[in-house]
């Protein structure tokens, strides 16, 4: 097996935009830096995108979808974006690192998402093959009405720095599956691995225009695709108020959105609950991928009556958990993104205890103090009305209250503006399905931490977001449904003015 250089012992090339098959310099000649997680030391240079290049992205992409792509057969299209899962798994170990050192994620996790990422590609090709249906309908012996699924045409996707490749994975597959062309902007923190998904699909040999990324800030690249008017699609992955924005750049233009937005997830943890399970699933559901994570269980709501247990055990494990370097596989929670996120996360701390929050955190070696780390922290003593518990902090922080009835914690896990997701940890399985339901959230997990399963809905309700990802619930987003009536006899027809 070749032994492959980690991208701390190599020197990365700058990165280039990718439009119509040609990876190409920003027309403004403009570059950013791209910065280490680790080190706040510069990566490379990344071209940085304007509207004019968004301009060409879309003219290639709008010139493939009504040329050679949109007339593939469905067995051609569909064996592009096999090869395409093809090619992510046998450079998954080369990604893997790649989005380790670009985002501080931990080796061990990022290589699990890779794997997943070259799973969505050959999902979505059966998914389109299987699912990717209409529907018929004979009225007596007169008509027979039928429905067709169509591509829309150029699909604009916005991706977020927080597991960037997988989530632009999420996206691309199935709108090239089911036959659009792509136009992606992905975040600026994080740009190396959506360089490295345009040199496999590159490699995979589409057509020119088929798929674009246009690197840049959201305020110039971002906003340029959202309110281009031949995108009449946008995926947009991100913090609420940025998708709020989003959708009212694109309003005039009647575009369709998909939207994933943000989290303050409850898990709840009753009386009779396998706790020793539920606190492996509320430590890993948190403190996972440095706690970046829109899903993340990031406040915790204890029965009255285990919460002192329960609480010297989350701070014994907060204790234990490993903190180091992300390219070290025994690693459990690496440096966050960027320095600006760092502060964020770090004023959310101070604000905690300013609020009456008893901090408590664990330790980051001094080793390495020039990284963006935060120990994962428990914020003890919160209540419902603290900024803390109402907002979301996007890092390795939890907030623990108590509850004594069901009804009360409804009540509290229900009273955030988010509705994402949530997790209930109970042996009585009608409350574990009754307050399931009764939260207010797209998804719920009962006595599990979050377990993906590709055929079901992703996406929340609130202020987390408009739509769903996932299955063939992505094909009501990424396709338009065609009505065809059919006279299959000389019915009768008024005769106005005879």
């Amino acid at each position: 097996m070749t032994q492959y250089q980690t991208p701390a012992q190599q020197k990365l090339d700058d990165i280039s935009l990718y439009i119509n098959g040609e990876f190409v310099e920003a027309s403004s000649k403009e570059t950013f830096e791209n910065l280490s997680p680790f080190t706040n030391e510069k990566i490379n240079l990344v071209a940085s995108g304007d509207a004019s290049d968004i301009d060409q992205a879309v003219a290639a992409a709008k010139k493939a979808f009504h040329g050679e792509w949109g007339q593939l057969k469905l067995e051609e299209r569909l064996g592009y974006v096999n090869k395409i899962g093809d090619l992510i798994e046998e450079h998954s170990e080369e990604i893997a690192m790649l989005e380790s050192y670009d985002t501080g994620l931990p080796i061990s996790q990022t290589r699990k998402m890779i794997a997943r990422s070259a799973k969505n590609f050959r999902f979505y090709a059966d998914m389109v093959k299987s699912h990717l249906y209409g529907e018929a309908y004979q009225v007596d012996d007169e008509f027979i009405n039928y429905s067709v699924r169509k591509p829309v045409g150029v699909a604009g996707l916005i991706t977020p720095w927080n597991a960037p490749f997988m989530l632009e994975t999420w996206k691309i597959a199935p709108a090239l599956a089911t036959g659009n062309t792509v136009v992606l902007k992905p975040a600026e923190w994080s740009p190396l691995s959506a360089n490295r998904i345009a040199e496999v699909i590159d490699q995979a040999g589409l057509p020119d225009g088929v798929f674009n990324v246009v690197h840049g800030y959201g305020e110039t690249a971002g906003a340029a695709l959202v309110r281009h008017p031949d995108v009449p699609l946008i995926s947009f992955t991100g913090e609420t108020t940025t998708g709020s924005e989003i959708m009212k750049n694109g309003a005039d233009a009647l575009k369709q959105f998909s939207m994933e937005l943000g989290g303050k997830s409850p898990i709840v943890i009753f009386d009779d609950a396998d706790l020793d399970r539920a606190l492996d699933a509320c430590t890993w559901g948190v403190f996972s991928f440095n706690g970046e994570r829109c899903t993340a269980n990031s406040r915790v709501y204890l029965h009255e009556d285990i919460a002192d247990d329960f609480i010297e055990k989350l701070k014994q494990r907060v204790d234990n958990i490993r903190v180091g370097d992300p390219m070290d596989p025994n690693t459990q929670v690496g440096p966050l993104v960027h320095r600006d996120h760092y502060e964020s996360v770090k004023g959310y701390l101070d604000l905690a205890k300013e609020e009456g929050c008893e901090v408590y955190s664990g330790k980051v070696p001094e080793e390495y103090s020039r990284g963006n780390y935060v120990a994962p922290t428990l914020l003890l003593n919160a209540n419902q009305n603290m900024r803390v518990v109402q907002e979301e902090i996007f890092g390795p922080v939890i907030a623990v209250m108590t509850f004594k009835d069901e009804d009360e914690v409804i009540e509290k896990a229900n009273d955030v503006r988010y509705g994402l997701a949530g997790y209930v940890w109970t042996k009585d399985i009608q409350r574990g399905h009754r307050v399931a339901q009764a939260i207010d959230a797209g998804m719920l997990w009962v006595n599990s931490q979050n377990v993906r399963d590709l055929r079901t809905p992703f996406g929340g309700s609130k202020h987390s977001g408009i739509g769903r990802e996932g299955g063939f619930y992505a094909f009501e987003f990424y396709t338009e449904t065609q009505i065809i009536h059919v006279s299959i006899k000389d019915h009768h027809i008024p005769q106005f003015g005879k």
